[in-house]
């Protein structure tokens, strides 16, 4: 992997615990990588008391090649949250990539069909903007399960999405769901085994929880046999691949 010098250009709160930081590369200026893959970088692990690396994936898309976009949450006594939390516009950063198995694979008209656990949605924000400039893309489908009303976002981007590329559609589910919610309420597997009538030509892409993982490929082969790509996110990083 490649060195990357870059320094904070934009930090964004978009909920109570989930924050986006742009990174602005200055030595090299830019930098190539696949849609889905992701960087790493070495944070001070206090209770090991030594700099232990963290991976995160990329969330903007390939096209923008001089800053990219981290998606991350807050978890109490995690190294890579607390040192990402402690960031500020201008601070300098250093990382290491791209790397990673996960990623987007051209394949015009073939169909594909992303779920998402929490902060695992992060790749499949790079993906999807990419996806849709293909000329002869096939059809998108985004399941995306979240705890709360409070913990949702990136909603109007992805209703923008929808409405621009009659390809694009998307559900956004809430587990713990509030009075007023007016969405999908259960598990995001829930969605997959109601919505999903065949399997024939679609490839799912997972990322997220270990579990949601684990029940989503289970669901997916009793509809038949089809690509299945993983990415298992870290419990205690909290927006890593499990790498």
């Amino acid at each position: 992997m490649e060195e990357f010098n870059a320094h904070i250009s934009r930090v964004k709160d978009l909920t109570h615990d989930v924050r986006e930081l742009q990174l602005s590369l200055t030595t090299p200026d830019s930098i190539e990588f696949k849609a889905g893959q992701w960087i790493s970088l070495n944070v001070w692990h206090p209770k090991l008391k030594q700099h232990v690396p963290r991976q995160y994936s990329i969330a903007s898309p390939p096209s923008q090649c001089q800053e990219i976009t981290l998606l991350f949450n807050r978890v109490p006594d995690g190294p890579g949250s607390s040192y990402l939390f402690g960031l500020h516009e201008g601070d300098p950063v250093t990382f290491q990539g791209p790397n990673g198995s996960f990623y987007l694979e051209e394949k015009p008209g073939r169909d594909l069909v992303f779920v998402a656990t929490g902060t695992g949605i992060a790749p499949f924000r790079s993906m999807i903007s990419t996806f849709l400039e293909q000329p002869e893309a096939g059809g998108l489908t985004l399941y995306w399960g979240l705890r709360s009303e409070r913990d949702v976002y990136y909603q109007p981007e992805l209703a923008t999405l929808a409405q621009q590329h009659p390809n694009f559609s998307f559900i956004t589910t809430l587990s713990r769901p509030e009075n007023g919610w007016k969405g999908s309420t259960g598990r995001v597997t829930t969605l997959v085994e109601d919505n999903i009538a065949s399997v024939n030509n679609v490839t799912f892409f997972l990322c997220g929880n270990g579990g949601m993982i684990r029940d989503t490929t289970a669901i997916v082969r009793k509809k038949g046999l089809c690509p299945i790509r993983t990415e298992q996110y870290y419990d205690e990083a909290g927006s890593g691949p499990d790498e």
